[in-house]
């Protein structure tokens, strides 16, 4: 198996259990694509051709309407997917340059915000903070400020504080940053799939956090990221 070159994927993707999401079967859109390749499918052979049908919708949606900002993202998405799952270096790096074009584009853009800083952190947690810099251009700092941003602009969302606790507390949980950001994404409103996954995901990792449990709520956290369920380590 290649080694993967971050959890945390690209994404802005929320936070799921191992249970496949009840998408329809017909007509999915690339986001949807994506969230059944993230948290539903039970092999990586399996999650590895779904990225790249939405990579294809993607693909096909920009040839349509080259600036169709929805596809400009997923199709980015789906990049640092199948880096993730390949252990490609140079669909990562693709995919980092993607959502920083992305975020120069509208940089009050909370999707794209999130997705570049789930990106940096991934990395950096797989890595390492000397090889991810060196390896595929990550950095922690970057990585922590997008998803600060992403919070800021994503209005009351589960999605965003939910994504960013999840991704502070794999790197440290004794983070109170990722704790509180955990806490306010179980108040937040949940008007999407993906608000849902994360506002779930942000509940269970609080019940070792509060149990003063800090390597469970690592794991925790680590297993309901996208394609969490697939890490060895």
């Amino acid at each position: 198996m290649a080694q993967r070159w971050g959890r945390a994927g690209l994404a802005m993707m929320a936070v799921a259990t191992c249970a496949a999401l009840p998408l329809p079967a017909l007509a999915q859109s690339a986001r949807d694509i994506l969230t059944q390749a993230s948290f539903g499918d039970a092999d990586e052979a399996s999650a590895l051709r779904r990225v790249a049908n939405a990579y294809a919708a993607a693909g096909n949606a920009l040839r349509r309407a080259p600036d169709d900002r929805e596809a400009l993202l997923m199709r980015a998405t789906a990049l640092g997917y199948r880096a993730k799952l390949t252990g490609n270096r140079t669909d990562a790096v693709a995919a980092r340059r993607q959502f920083e074009a992305l975020v120069a584009q509208n940089p009050r853009d909370a999707e794209a915000q999130v997705a570049l800083g789930a990106w940096h952190i991934g990395a950096v947690k797989k890595l390492g903070t000397i090889m991810g810099r060196a390896a595929l251009g990550a950095q922690r700092s970057l990585g922590l400020s997008a998803l600060e941003r992403a919070v800021a602009l994503g209005g009351d969302r589960a999605l965003f504080p939910g994504l960013a606790a999840l991704l502070r507390l794999e790197l440290d949980p004794r983070d109170p940053r990722g704790r509180a950001l955990a806490e306010q994404a179980t108040r937040a409103e949940a008007p999407t799939a993906l608000d849902r996954i994360l506002q779930r995901g942000a509940a269970q990792v609080l019940v070792p956090l509060r149990a003063g449990d800090t390597q469970a709520a690592r794991r925790l956290a680590s297993q309901l990221l996208p394609f969490g369920r697939f890490d060895e380590d």
